[in-house]
């Protein structure tokens, strides 16, 4: 979710989800519990203001967006390693990323890639990253999600 307020996203369903598992993890807070009691339709005005003070309460900071946006990066490309979810799925969405930030995106080699992988499975042909083919594209995909992750190492 700090993703979601970094990049001034709409508040929707998500974001009450969110209030009731951190609530059943065992975060506690009197904006979070009010959170996780909203329902439709949402007021984006005052849940923006509610979602600041949730985030405050909890201490999550959101102001660097260029850092939410790699430590999401960093979260999905670990998770794809790990095998809870595909390589081409995880690819697909931080495709989608780069298009949702624009120009100060600093996932265009991964647009890219997505590009190339998504014209490979469609026609066999692509012209989007120089050498990719229907033989190398998977172990290409792997090999730039550790170059990236390596470039952008974690915080801790």
């Amino acid at each position: 979710m700090i993703l979601s307020k970094a990049l001034g996203r709409e508040i929707d369903q998500r974001w009450i989800d969110w209030a009731v598992e951190m609530m059943s993890a065992g975060y506690d807070g009197t904006h979070l519990a009010i959170l996780a009691g909203e329902c439709e339709p949402f007021n984006q005005f005052s849940l923006q203001a509610l979602t600041d003070k949730v985030m405050a309460e909890l201490m999550f900071d959101y102001s660097d967006k260029a850092r939410a946006i790699e430590n999401y990066v960093r979260s999905r490309i670990a998770s794809a390693f790990r095998g809870e979810v595909g390589t081409t799925a995880v690819l697909l969405e931080l495709r989608d990323l780069h298009l949702e930030i624009g120009d100060d995106s600093p996932l265009e080699d991964l647009f890219l890639l997505a590009c190339a992988k998504e014209d490979l499975d469609a026609s066999g042909m692509q012209w989007y990253w120089n050498g990719a083919t229907t033989d190398n594209i998977d172990g290409i995909i792997e090999a730039d999600f550790r170059s990236w992750m390596s470039a952008h190492p974690s915080d801790k």
